[in-house]
């Protein structure tokens, strides 16, 4: 298992524009590192803020080590705790989802408000301060509809994703959402390879029949410079959306660490289904058209995003071992949209259920070829994987950065 000796040499002979080496793909170590010194410190996407609908609702999710609970307070709020009861570590929610009015430890009984604080702690005798054993909290934001977490003591800056967010995101209003459908699957794969995997459409032609129907695998269609400079037909689109006042424009970190930008579907398609069509019949928010394309959001290190005119698709990964990733997808529609009356729910989820299934497919390839002693880092496509490129860059220079930080200059 790789120490941190090991992870920084490996890092440092990277070749530029080159994949990583066997072991930053399947190291425990090297797992353990991404554990600390990225899933523990950056903000994560956790769910949809329309799955915690009412007061009580709450979803679980297992970060690593810890457990968190994300629970709609009785104020409307949404807050996050550890999943962990006070008195003796008991897991206070197992289920995924579920709804509460009260967190009760089923262990010994232990109460807690939704907002974290301890209501009821039974015979602990006299000097007991309930008041210091509330809840430990876990930094967490609303953005227009998508609730991150961050589990660090001092969470990054997120002000101007959560600004951007809000902005690109308010036609879609997902707080009038909901979620239609939940898929959650174990890829046997690197968390880096999933990531990888979903920032190229290399392999989209000869793996994703369904998906290929409406999303152009043109690298031309996803080579954006900044807001005023794209392949034609991205510029046309924005300036249809700029007419109808959407938000469209390419946007994104300075570091590449997040981006929004909205892109056409082929043919002025409708949604991602196999008619190419909207697959429910109301539109999410203020949509302008049914055509609006393909709001694309990804935030490193664990999601990406669809938002359409009639839907919105959001993907969320965790790591679960160092070849092994937890994938969850929700559809979300519009709330008052009936199954059976405005959408099927099979031609709504068939696209993606496909394309998630064939992205496990080769990236559990992956995987496994890069377990062979034969296994060496090959070189990325400068035209078609220049998604793959930033993203690996993003992660080494953070990961270098994390591991032996560089001392502050003093002073002059």
């Amino acid at each position: 298992m790789l120490n941190t000796h090991d992870i920084q040499a490996q890092l440092s002979a990277r070749k530029r524009n080159f994949s990583l080496s066997r072991e930053l793909y399947s190291d425990p170590g090297v797992l353990e590192a991404d554990l600390q010194h990225i899933f523990y410190k950056e903000w994560l996407f956790a769910v949809p803020a329309c799955e915690l609908a009412k007061p009580g609702a709450y979803a679980t999710m297992q970060v690593g080590a810890y457990p968190v609970v994300i629970i709609r307070g009785s104020d409307n709020r949404i807050r996050a705790f550890h999943n962990v009861c006070r008195h003796r570590g008991q897991r206070l929610c197992s289920h995924a989802t579920g709804s509460t009015q009260k967190l009760v430890c089923p262990y010994h009984q232990w109460t807690y408000d939704l907002d974290g604080k301890l209501l009821y702690a039974r015979e602990m005798g006299e000097g007991f301060d309930a008041a210091a054993y509330g809840l430990k909290k876990v930094h967490c934001i609303d953005m227009a509809g998508v609730v991150y977490i961050c589990l660090a003591d001092i969470p990054p800056p997120i002000a101007e994703l959560a600004q951007t967010a809000m902005k690109y995101l308010a036609p879609s209003a997902l707080q009038d959402a909901k979620v239609a459908f939940s898929s959650t699957i174990i890829e046997k794969g690197n968390w880096k390879l999933v990531i990888e995997n979903n920032r190229e459409c290399y392999h989209c032609s000869g793996s994703h029949p369904s998906l290929c129907r409406t999303f152009s695998d043109n690298p031309k269609i996803g080579a954006m410079d900044g807001p005023d400079s794209a392949s034609p037909e991205i510029m046309a689109h924005w300036q249809r959306c700029d007419a109808a006042g959407l938000p469209s424009r390419f946007v994104h970190q300075a570091k590449m660490q997040w981006r929004l930008a909205r892109v056409p579907l082929l043919g002025n398609a409708e949604s991602y289904t196999m008619s190419t069509k909207a697959a429910v019949t109301k539109r999410m928010g203020t949509m302008p058209f049914n055509d609006a394309g393909s709001l694309l959001m990804y935030h490193y290190p664990n999601t990406w995003n669809h938002f359409l005119a009639d839907q919105a698709i959001v993907f969320r990964i965790l790591p679960i071992s160092a070849t092994e990733t937890e994938v969850t997808t929700k559809w979300l529609v519009h709330k008052d949209a009936v199954e059976g009356v405005d959408y099927d729910l099979e031609n709504l989820t068939e696209v993606w259920m496909n394309t998630n299934d064939e992205d496990r497919q080769v990236v559990e390839e992956n995987q496994k070829g890069i377990l062979s002693p034969a296994y060496e880092p090959g070189p990325y496509s400068t035209i078609q994987e220049e998604g793959v490129i930033q993203f690996v860059d993003w992660y080494c220079n953070i990961m270098q950065d994390r591991l032996a930080p560089r001392p502050a200059l003093a002073a002059e």
